[in-house]
């Protein structure tokens, strides 16, 4: 099972050089001018976002039931809620910068 598997791992390795291929930009002709960068942009971020106020939404959730559990450790709850809170949006920042970045 093992060497099968290694096998195929070197099989995909060598073929993802031929399909990985780039073909000259000049020869590149898109289907109506669709512009495919912008309109992936677009859902990236839609998805992204999404999903980070959805964790969002999750994390206070739980934040305030173990607040309202546990009255005394309110405080320490409340600061692991705020770094999580900021390392989610900061997913949705770096959703942001990507999609600027290869927007060229």
């Amino acid at each position: 099972m093992t060497k099968k598997f290694l096998m195929l791992l070197a099989l995909m390795m060598l073929a993802s050089f031929a399909l990985c291929a780039q073909t000259p930009e000049t020869t590149v002709v898109l289907a109506a001018n669709v512009h495919w960068k912008a309109i992936t942009a677009g859902f990236a971020m839609a998805i992204g976002s999404s999903l980070c106020a959805l964790a969002q939404g999750k994390a206070i959730a739980a934040a305030v039931e173990g607040m309202a559990r546990n009255p005394g450790a309110a405080k320490a709850i409340q600061l692991a809620m705020l770094i999580g809170l900021a390392f989610i949006e900061s997913l949705s920042l770096y959703v942001l910068l990507i999609v600027f970045v290869f927007e060229k």
